[in-house]
């Protein structure tokens, strides 16, 4: 008792500090200056809100029906007829937006598994076996990175007319597996989370190359897989230019290029209009429920990513 009594005269800022845990004589710890905050929350709320109004314009004019469109608030909502439309546009053409929507479903879904596949397996090899022109081909692969999609459309629009392949199914899905990013993010995860001696003892309890990837690494890269297929499926579903010159029949369309096709005739057909906007709200919904279903996933991946 004395001899904490005697400390605490002879040191009573540490003691102040001990019961303020760890901070200064105040009992103030380093904090952000509230003007910085501030302005972080200003910058933070007016990209929010200008990402956000076109979505919400969106919502309240495909609530409305044509004659409401120009003449109320277009910021809200008038007389709701959103059922109403949504089912005018599923019965419009025998369902042809549903067949749009289902290709897109094809596209992207399938395109984004198989491409996620492709991608974690080369970048798995890259980054766990050694063998001459390993870096080379790597450094290709980072090449492709940096080459936009609309400068490869036309020399894939050559070669798939060379062997009979345009407007087929294959025109759009075999260009939408490959994924130079998922290659380069897949050897990223494998280097830094699959460890070469789980590995090692995987081939000694007699396991061979396929069944270690598919049972062991594959587990561990499952974080960075989930990063790879969300932006594949993002992307594959966004596509428009690679539709646009590859497809001519109506029944192939994705979403988006059927879209574009109606809104191409809005003069001619005004009815058009609500289809395109109610079309186009319903268009987002299959991203935000796999973004909402593996958020939890793609920010572990991320985060993972961004550490090693």
């Amino acid at each position: 008792m004395t001899t904490t009594t005697t400390m605490t005269a002879v040191n009573p800022t540490a003691s102040r500090r001990r019961k303020s845990g760890g901070q200064d004589a105040g009992g103030r710890g380093p904090r952000e200056g509230v003007i910085p905050r501030t302005a972080a929350f200003i910058v933070m709320g007016v990209f929010t809100l200008y990402f956000l109004t076109p979505i919400w314009w969106l919502l309240i004019a495909s609530t409305k029906d044509r004659g409401d469109l120009f003449s109320t608030n277009p910021l809200w909502f008038a007389d709701f007829r959103f059922f109403e439309n949504v089912g005018a546009l599923v019965a419009y053409r025998d369902g042809v937006y549903l067949r749009w929507l289902l290709n897109s479903l094809l596209y992207a879904g399938v395109g984004a598994v198989v491409a996620t596949l492709l991608a974690s397996m080369c970048g798995y090899a890259l980054a766990k076996y050694r063998f001459p022109g390993r870096e080379t081909l790597f450094n290709v692969v980072l090449g492709g990175v940096l080459v936009p999609a609309t400068a490869l459309a036309l020399p894939l629009f050559l070669l798939f007319s060379q062997v009979q392949l345009t407007n087929t199914f294959w025109a759009v899905f075999l260009p939408s597996i490959v994924s130079p990013f998922g290659v380069y993010l897949s050897r990223v995860f494998a280097e830094a989370s699959v460890p070469d001696e789980l590995l090692e003892a995987s081939r000694l309890d007699g396991a061979g190359e396929i069944r270690t990837f598919f049972t062991v690494s594959i587990r561990l890269m499952f974080p960075a897989l989930v990063t790879v297929f969300l932006f594949q499926f993002v992307s594959i579903w966004n596509n428009f230019f690679l539709p646009l010159i590859m497809l001519r029949s109506e029944e192939l369309f994705p979403v988006t290029y059927g879209l574009y096709a109606w809104n191409s005739t809005i003069n001619q057909f005004p009815e058009l209009r609500t289809f395109v906007l109610v079309g186009s709200l319903l268009s987002i919904v299959p991203l935000i429920i796999t973004f909402l279903l593996l958020q939890r996933y793609w920010r572990t991946g991320l985060g993972t990513g961004a550490l090693k």
